[in-house]
């Protein structure tokens, strides 16, 4: 460890916060802020995190059935807290270039164009601040995190979620740039530069984040920077490779198309793929690997194919259908590939899906037709806490049977199905199990131990390799890997940051 764990105290009283904004998206804010909220939390301090308005299609559902972004999820549990959607009050879940659902306190809103929602955004900053208020009774820390970048201009009047928040909550706030793609001393005093003189008043310090290489070959412009800016670099973050959760079309992950292990897994990239990091577990089980494809090129010849979660279904059925991965899809299971769907890939499996409700655009759409089902969207949608007993699981996913799968359910459709389900949940039937096909709604199906490997050693059994081919690091639950992975990051910002002076930038507030 990079330096000893203190116990330290904050004053009795309101909860003191720090904010961690970048100068762009993929900064490296939420996973700087999950490391902050990590040590804050080994030195024994109440944290929790927060942040005002998420955009993504990676969700969660807390124990209370409600939904919020995972980013803060992965937050709450670096703190070692459970989830709670006061973290996260707004979440925004694209549909279009254009326009994204609203949900608001983890209740869906309805969908809203950009413009209608930029219209109306000011007006949520009361629950906002109701959330924020409630925390800090809770709480000694409250590491916020801001999105985008605070020097764009032209939302700054009706900012709620970066420097408006830091005003409305009086905190201080660290920026920070990020040096990976080269640039970083423009972006940090371009920003600055940007930021009004009453935003400028909040910023107590900058930090440079994924830097590889020699830091003293950087210590030269650090000083100059630091006298331009009007405040002093606060550390060096180096470039760190962690397995946890993902921002949704930034993740690097989705970018792989050629697999890195014997079993090869192809996850279909839908157009608005959601909830992509069902597959972290499966792709951390030793000799398995899972690339993401979006033509029929890149698909070939798999030994599983999944169809994820997707924000808007009948929209990618229609997509399916369009870029010929559908037939391929079909043509694969027809040979005696295994095929896996969830949640919104669950409902592509069947023959039809139907909007009678408009819930997605309304209409109907084809599926895949490989179970016999249909799925109709409903006006309310499910949030659950679930466990899936798996019994009725076929061919390559017969592995699986006499297990339980814990995870969380997030959909508007209902499906009714005519052949085995996959099991149940609650005692009610779940899901579809037909032949080498299976489909559930639950979401998190390889976070229990063995899952995932089970699966893997059923998939090299089928093409006659021994079961050794892959590994049984991937026998841990998904828990115990996070962290250990918030444990690494919590070394490295504490070795990285002037960790003195972020206690008393906390302790003095502005």
């Amino acid at each position: 460890m990079a330096e000893a764990r203190r116990r330290r105290s904050i004053p009795v009283g309101r909860a003191k916060p720090i904010m961690i904004q970048g100068t762009m998206s993929n900064a490296g804010k939420s996973l700087l802020a999950a490391g902050l909220c990590r040590v804050l939390s080994q030195d024994g301090l109440r944290v929790t995190p927060f942040k005002s308005q998420n955009m993504a299609l990676n969700s969660g559902v807390t124990a209370d059935g409600l939904e919020m972004g995972r980013a803060q999820i992965m937050q709450a549990e670096a703190c070692g807290i459970a989830p709670d959607v006061r973290m996260n009050p707004i979440l925004l879940k694209p549909e279009s270039g254009h326009r994204s659902q609203l949900i608001v306190a983890g209740k869906a809103q309805g969908a809203f164009a950009a413009r209608d929602y930029f219209a109306r955004k000011k007006a949520l900053m009361p629950q906002i601040l109701e959330a924020f208020d409630s925390l800090a009774e809770d709480n000694d820390v409250i590491v916020i995190e801001g999105a985008g970048s605070p020097a764009e201009i032209n939302l700054a009047e009706n900012d709620i979620v970066n420097m408006g928040l830091a005003r409305a909550v009086s905190s201080p706030v660290l920026l920070v740039g990020d040096i990976d793609p080269g640039g970083v001393f423009a972006q940090l005093y371009g920003t600055v530069a940007l930021l009004a003189p009453e935003d400028r008043a909040l910023l107590r310090g900058l930090v440079v984040n994924k830097f590889r290489g020699d830091v003293e070959i950087l210590r030269p412009g650090l000083a100059p920077l630091e006298k331009m800016c009007g405040v002093p670099v606060v550390g060096v973050v180096p470039y760190l490779t962690l397995d946890l959760d993902d921002e949704d079309s930034l993740a690097p992950r989705l970018s792989a198309r050629e697999a890195r292990g014997v079993i090869d897994v192809a996850v279909v990239r839908l157009p608005h793929l959601s909830n992509f990091t069902d597959f972290d577990p499966l792709s951390r089980v030793p000799g398995v690997g899972v690339r993401y494809v979006s033509s029929t090129t890149d698909l070939g010849r798999p030994d599983l194919v999944v169809l994820p979660g997707s924000k808007t279904t009948l929209d990618d059925a229609r997509w399916l259908a369009a870029s010929g991965i559908g037939a391929c899809v079909r043509a694969l299971s027809g040979t005696g590939t295994p095929v896996l769907g969830i949640c919104g890939g669950y409902q592509l499996l069947g023959d039809e899906l139907s909007d009678p409700h408009g819930r997605e655009g309304a209409g109907t759409a084809r599926g895949l037709g490989l179970i016999p089902a249909s799925t109709v969207f409903k006006e309310e949608k499910r949030l659950a806490q679930s466990e899936l007993r798996i019994t009725g699981a076929q061919g390559a996913f017969s592995a699986w049977n006499g297990m339980m799968a814990r995870g969380y359910e997030i959909h508007d459709g209902e499906t009714t199905v005519s052949c085995a389900p996959a099991g149940t949940i609650g005692g009610k039937p779940e899901g579809a199990a037909c032949g080498n096909v299976f489909g559930t709604y639950l979401h998190g199906l390889f976070d229990e131990p063995g899952v995932a490997l089970a699966l893997a050693r059923s998939l090299a059994r089928m093409r006659g390799l021994p079961e050794n081919v892959v590994g049984a690091a991937g026998a841990a639950s998904a828990a115990d890997h996070r962290a250990r992975e918030f444990d690494r990051l919590a070394d490295v910002v504490r070795g990285a940051l002037d960790m003195e002076y972020v206690y008393r930038i906390i302790e003095e507030g502005v």
